[in-house]
């Protein structure tokens, strides 16, 4: 009966250590540097070509170039606030949060790719909440 009750035990552990894992699969720069408006570390992550999608503008460009425009987005919207409200995905994992800025909250998504070891973000969008 013990063997069983271990078993079982040991079975549950590994089940929540394996949500846990799974869960945090967005590395935690993205979301502090959402969180902080520092575009330099949100664009470190972005692939070298980027679809890119910021209220009423959508264009496919550099990580250069992203990082410009995702500067020039905070630089008018500061944000006080950054939050993951849903992500999922494992080959493709995408995250969904909500930015509270001086200017209105705003709806961020961004999907990310699983290739030669890393997993960059290759579209961003932010649009009004």
């Amino acid at each position: 009966m013990k063997k069983k009750s271990g078993l079982v035990l040991f079975y549950l552990i590994m089940f929540s250590m394996n949500s846990l894992v799974s869960f945090s699969q967005i590395p935690d720069q993205i979301i502090l540097g959402l969180k902080a408006g520092d575009a330099k570390i949100v664009a470190l992550h972005f692939n070298e070509n980027i679809e890119l999608v910021v209220i009423d503008k959508e264009l496919v460009c550099s990580q250069a170039q992203g990082e410009q425009i995702l500067k020039d987005f905070f630089t008018h919207n500061k944000p006080s606030d950054f939050r993951i409200t849903h992500q999922g995905g494992n080959e493709s994992p995408y995250a969904i949060g909500k930015m509270q800025t001086i200017n209105g909250n705003f709806r961020v998504y961004f999907l990310m790719k699983s290739k030669g070891g890393k997993t960059p973000i290759v579209q961003l969008r932010i649009d009004k909440d």
